[in-house]
C-alpha cells in the first residue's frame, strides 16, 4: 500500500511545474522523512515568526461542506437495557455474535458502548432491533 500512496504522490508531483529557482529545494525536501520535515517547519515557524496552520474557511464554505458530509461509522451505545433485558441480550448476542454471558454483561454495564466503528446501515439496524426489544441506544 505504501507503494501505492509513493506512487500516487509522484503522478500528482508530476503535474507541478517547478521553476529551476527552486528545483533543488524541491528535490531536498522530496528525500526529507516526515519527522525531517516537521522540523524543518518548525524551523522556518521562528525563524520567519510565521505560523504553517491552515487559512479557516468562510462560514459558509463551512456551512456548505458541513451538510454534505454525513457520518459513515458510528458508535452505538447502549443507554438502558428496559424492562425486558432477555429480549435486549439475545439480540445483541445474535447481532454482536457474543456468547451469552458476554452479551448479558454489556446490557447490565449500560450505560455502554456496544460496538465502535460500525457501518450506518448496520448500526441503524442494530438500533432498531435493540429498541424493539426493549432497550434504548443512542448512534454516536
Amino acid at each position: 500500500m505504501s507503494d501505492e500512496t509513493k506512487t500516487e504522490t509522484k503522478v500528482e508531483a508530476t503535474e507541478v511545474t517547478i521553476p529551476s529557482k527552486f528545483k533543488s529545494i524541491v528535490e531536498e525536501v522530496e528525500k526529507m522523512s516526515v519527522l525531517d520535515l516537521n522540523e524543518l517547519v518548525k524551523v522556518f515557524e521562528n525563524k520567519f515568526g510565521v505560523s504553517a496552520t491552515a487559512v479557516s474557511a468562510s462560514p459558509t464554505t463551512a456551512e456548505a461542506s458541513a451538510g454534505k458530509e454525513e457520518k459513515s461509522t458510528f458508535t452505538v451505545e447502549l443507554t438502558d437495557g428496559g424492562a425486558q433485558k432477555i429480549a435486549v441480550i439475545k439480540v445483541i448476542k445474535e447481532v454482536l455474535n457474543l456468547g451469552l454471558k458476554d452479551a448479558k454483561d454489556k446490557v447490565d454495564a449500560a450505560p455502554g458502548v456496544l460496538a465502535e466503528n460500525m457501518k450506518k446501515e448496520e448500526a441503524e439496524a442494530l438500533k432498531k432491533a435493540i429498541e424493539e426489544a426493549g432497550g434504548k441506544v443512542t448512534l454516536k
